[in-house]
């Protein structure tokens, strides 16, 4: 098909189309083929090297941003994504999943086992990620599905598909996130086919997770938690949440009723993985993140400019400086 058209004739659509900014089909009469065609021409032109596109670079970095949230609270590295001004909060998402999934890419090395939760940024990055083989690696759902009907922002669905892009085996955690009680949980954990995703927890070597405040969180949006549930936790000092558990603003996890029905990734358990990276959109997680980062239960951050600004400008001391990583063998 494609020797049915002259240089000549590529030139010509390439040049009314491009340079003279005729619509395709303007320039269907004068190159006298039907304007089905034209954008067939136009790809050939592409690939006979007779258009050759060029892009002035585009950092979507903020470098200096990022050195100084890594000096001024100890973390290990972090990515800052710009984003544009006036963006929607689903714009802003969708930014930071596509340029932070290069980032998160490189702090996940072959033989890895990765924990990954829920979450609407979370989601932004997992689609955003290239297939890629990272062999021996392992991905272990952090969380249990938020309700009854398994979104696509749910960690089961994220798991699964970070593993298939990358080439790993997935587990899966085939649980609620909350249960009615704590009888009810440790009947669930000690099922065999959940008992022994939930040991394999033990053994992640890097963590994504997302990091939710009391009213804008996953479950808030689907009613999980109620306004009542909401002004209870608040009660008892919550001020963010990672992977459904409350902690205070100091890390520590809230003496709470959710805290014996969560199944998920412990706050313990994630302070001793040696690479944990947050993944936020919003300015409106700062105290959120400043707690998690106190706690000790983050390493790593993919946050949004306006975030990061935000950090900067609350009026805390610098978190102790975490220091550097080690992966587990």
């Amino acid at each position: 098909m494609s020797s049915l058209y002259s240089d000549d004739q590529l030139r010509l659509a390439a040049r009314l189309y491009y340079l003279d900014g005729l619509s395709q089909t303007e320039v269907a009469r004068f190159v006298k083929v039907s304007q089905a065609k034209i954008s067939r021409l136009l790809a050939l032109a592409r690939t006979r090297g007779i258009v050759r596109i060029s892009v002035e670079k585009y950092e979507p970095r903020h470098e200096a941003l990022e050195r100084r949230i890594c000096q001024h609270f100890g973390l290990c590295s972090t990515a800052v994504i710009k984003i544009l001004e006036g963006a929607t909060v689903e714009n802003a998402r969708r930014t930071l999943g596509h340029f932070g999934s290069a980032f998160v890419s490189t702090l996940i090395p072959p033989g890895s086992v990765v924990a990954i939760a829920g979450g609407r940024t979370m989601r932004e990055l997992v689609q955003a990620i290239p297939e890629e083989t990272k062999s021996h690696l392992t991905v272990v759902q952090a969380m249990g599905s938020v309700d009854s009907t398994v979104g696509p922002v749910d960690a089961f669905e994220l798991g699964h598909t970070l593993a298939r892009r990358w080439g790993g085996s997935f587990f899966m955690l085939n649980t609620p996130a909350f249960v009615p009680d704590r009888k009810t949980r440790d009947s669930f954990l000690a099922l065999p086919q959940i008992g022994s995703v939930w040991q394999r927890l033990d053994q992640v070597s890097v963590a994504l997770v997302g990091i939710g405040t009391l009213e804008n969180s996953v479950f808030a949006e689907r009613g999980v938690l109620g306004a009542a549930d909401l002004g209870q936790l608040k009660r008892r000092g919550a001020v963010g949440e990672i992977c459904g558990r409350f902690y205070d603003s100091q890390g520590r996890e809230c003496d709470s009723p959710w805290r014996d029905r969560v199944i998920s990734i412990s706050l313990d358990q994630l302070r001793l993985v040696p690479q944990v990276v947050g993944i936020v959109a919003g300015a409106d997680r700062s105290s959120a993140i400043i707690a998690a980062i106190r706690g000790g239960l983050l390493k790593s951050l993919i946050i949004d400019e306006a975030s990061a600004i935000a950090l900067l400008s609350a009026d805390v001391r610098p978190a102790k400086r975490i220091g550097s990583i080690k992966m587990k063998s």
